[in-house]
C-alpha cells in the first residue's frame, strides 16, 4: 500500500467508531498495523470534503466485490496482485500456504522490536538466523542485523542469498528454537523464502557501509551471487525513491534514446516523474518519442534500464545521489 492508500485508510478508519476500528486492525499484519497507527496518529484536522472523498471511494470499491462465491483463490490472487504488486504478492501467497499455527513462534516475531528479536536469535547458528530472518519483513531483518557484528551480519546475508526453500524439518527446527520463550509448530509444506531477491531488499535498508561490506564479502565467495543481488537491490521502477534533485542528475548521464526504450512500458507515476524533472520542451520531446515508438522487445527494455541503474549506481558511489532507500543519505 502506497502513502496515500495509507493515508485514505487512517481516515476511513478515524472515522469508524473505535471497536469497529479495533476489529479491521485484528486482520492486519503486524507492519500493516504500525503504518496504519503511525499514520492515524499524525492525523489532526480532516475536512468533511476528504472524508467524504474517502468514503465514496471505499463505496465504490467494495460495490464492484460482491459475490462471494466463483473463483475464490483466483479472486484472491487477483485482489493481491492489484493491491501489492506481482512479487509482493506471490511472497504473501506462499506464506499463505502455511497453516496459521504451523510459524506461530516465527510470526510472534513480527510484533517485537529488533534489538527484542536480535537478542532472542543473536546466538543460534548463522544459518538458523538467516532461517528467521526471511519470514520478517525486510526493514525488520535489517533493523535486526544492524545489532549483530559485521562478521555475523555478513554470514547471515550469504546464507539468506543461497537461501532456496526451507523444508518442514527446518520449519519445525526454527519453532523449537524459540519454544523457551515462545509457541513452537510443524508443516507439511516446504515454502520458498530467502534467494538473491530477499538478500536485496535487506540490503535496501541498511546503511551503505554496511551493504558494501557485505557485498564485498559474498562477491569474495560468489562473485555471480553478488551481481545477482546487486541487480536485485535497485529496480527501475525504484527510481520513485529518488529525489527530485537526484533525478535530474540521472538525466544528464543518460541518452535521449537509451531513456526512451527504457521507460517503455514503465508505469504513468515513473514516467511523469522523470517529465517533472525536465524541461518543458524536453518532456514534451520524450512523450512525443515514446508514443511514436514501436514495440520494443522486453530484453532490449531490461537491457537499458540496467544500463541507467548503473549510471544511478555510480552516481551513488560517489556520493553525488542519495538513494531513498537507504534512509536520507546526505548529499556531498
Amino acid at each position: 500500500m502506497n502513502d496515500e492508500g495509507v493515508n485514505e485508510a487512517a481516515i476511513l478508519l478515524r472515522s469508524l467508531g473505535e471497536e469497529e476500528a479495533a476489529e479491521v486492525f485484528k486482520h492486519l499484519a503486524p507492519r500493516e498495523v504500525q503504518r496504519l497507527g503511525e499514520a492515524m496518529a499524525k492525523i489532526d484536522k480532516v475536512t468533511h470534503g476528504l472524508i467524504d472523498s474517502v468514503l465514496e471511494k471505499f463505496d465504490a470499491e467494495a460495490g464492484q466485490h460482491t459475490s462471494l462465491g466463483g473463483d475464490s483463490p483466483g479472486y484472491t490472487r487477483s485482489v493481491l496482485k492489484r493491491a501489492l504488486g506481482e512479487d509482493k504478492a506471490k511472497h504473501v501467497l506462499d506464506r499463505m500456504l502455511l497453516k496459521a499455527g504451523d510459524t506461530a513462534g516465527i510470526e510472534n516475531l513480527k510484533w517485537m522490536d529488533p534489538p527484542a528479536v536480535g537478542e532472542l536469535i543473536g546466538n543460534e547458528h548463522p544459518q538458523i538466523i538467516a532461517s528467521i530472518l526471511v519470514h520478517l519483513e525486510h526493514d525488520q531483518a535489517a533493523a535486526v542485523l544492524t545489532g549483530f557484528s559485521d562478521g555475523v551480519r555478513q554470514d547471515v546475508m550469504l546464507r539468506i542469498a543461497t537461501l532456496d526453500a526451507i523444508q518442514p524439518n527446518a520449519l519445525k527446527e526454527l519453532n523449537e528454537v524459540l519454544a523457551r520463550a515462545l509457541s513452537a509448530g510443524d508443516t507439511a509444506k516446504a515454502v520458498p523464502l530467502g534467494g538473491a531477491r530477499t538478500a536485496a531488499g535487506i540490503l535496501n535498508h541498511l546503511g551503505a557501509t554496511q551493504e558494501t561490506a557485505i557485498i564485498e564479502a559474498v562477491k569474495e565467495i560468489d562473485a555471480d551471487l553478488a551481481q545477482k543481488i546487486l541487480d536485485e537491490m535497485f529496480v527501475f521502477d525504484s527510481l520513485l525513491e529518488i529525489d527530485d534533485k537526484g533525478i535530474q542528475m540521472l538525466l544528464r548521464e543518460v541518452q535521449s534514446e537509451s531513456l526512451v526504450i527504457a521507460l517503455k512500458g514503465t508505469g504513468e507515476e515513473l514516467q511523469e516523474k522523470i517529465f517533472a524533472n525536465m524541461s518543458q520542451r524536453a518532456a514534451e520531446m520524450l512523450r512525443d518519442d515514446l508514443e511514436s515508438k514501436g514495440p520494443v522487445k522486453v530484453s532490449e527494455v531490461e537491457t537499458e534500464q540496467k544500463e541507467i541503474l548503473k549510471v544511478l549506481r555510480r552516481l551513488a558511489e560517489e556520493g553525488q545521489i542519495s538513494l531513498g532507500a537507504k534512509g536520507g543519505e546526505a548529499y556531498v
